[in-house]
């Protein structure tokens, strides 16, 4: 199956346009170069970010490269590696996703996640990639998972094996989008677990955990809470793209 599919990829490449995903320009690729070296230059990953949430960091914060609600409240994850904000360019990209279920921009935002940032992280080591789960209702509302449609593109360390049914989610109806930090985590806790299955194979093991978007930080710490009371060693969170705006207790 991945070999015909490789084939179509071919020869759509060569044959049909196709619209970046940033400025929805027709050109041969999925992102097209201009837009590839604007986000090369402004994305996120190129500030001074703390090195464990990804929140873009004061000048006073600097020297530890931490910011101060990391110092005054350490998540459960280890550190977070961050593509761009979450107003940039790749905003719209994810959306269409998400919302409008167009599964092409999966496509075109792992491949710009490899274009960017896939060398950089190469000598990350880990043994596991999680994406963050869905609910069965809300996958079966939505169709797909759209963490794990990108991250199953991504490129990463031969050594790294995806898992996309391991961490599991109960369904809850508290949205998240625009709640304040403490309801925020609240509201998620006890909603993430282990597939059985899985449960001796992550135990000791070094994690890295992929999603969409991250906001406070509430889902990603969640998980990492639930990973390390399993036993797991090290949780480091890949992420597509960030807020800078954390909202308040």
């Amino acid at each position: 199956m991945r070999f015909l599919e490789k084939i179509f990829q071919s020869i759509n490449s060569q044959v049909l346009p196709s619209a970046c995903i940033a400025c929805e320009r027709y050109q041969q690729h999925s992102i097209c170069a201009h837009c590839l070296q604007s986000l090369n230059v402004n994305g996120l990953f190129n500030y001074e970010c703390c090195y464990q949430c990804g929140i873009t960091l004061n000048a006073g914060e600097l020297k530890e490269r931490r910011c101060e609600q990391c110092h005054l409240h350490p998540p459960y994850f280890d550190e977070t590696y961050c593509l761009d904000h979450y107003e940039g360019a790749l905003q719209n990209a994810l959306h269409q996703l998400k919302y409008q279920k167009r599964l092409a921009y999966a496509h075109g935002l792992a491949n710009t996640w490899n274009h960017l940032f896939s060398i950089p992280l190469k000598n990350i080591r880990a043994n596991y990639l999680l994406p963050v789960p869905l609910s069965t209702q809300k996958l079966s509302v939505r169709g797909f998972n759209q963490s794990w449609e990108i991250a199953r593109k991504m490129t990463c360390n031969p050594s790294i094996q995806k898992l996309p049914y391991a961490l599991r989610r109960h369904h809850h109806e508290f949205q998240q989008a625009g709640g304040r930090l403490a309801a925020r985590h609240l509201a998620i806790a006890g909603m993430f677990y282990i597939n059985d299955q899985f449960m001796e194979v992550l135990r000791g093991q070094s994690i890295i955990v992929f999603d969409d978007v991250m906001t406070s930080g509430a889902t990603l710490n969640e998980i990492a809470r639930v990973l390390k009371d399993n036993g797991a060693s090290h949780i480091t969170n890949w992420v597509l793209l960030r807020t800078v705006k954390v909202p308040h207790v």
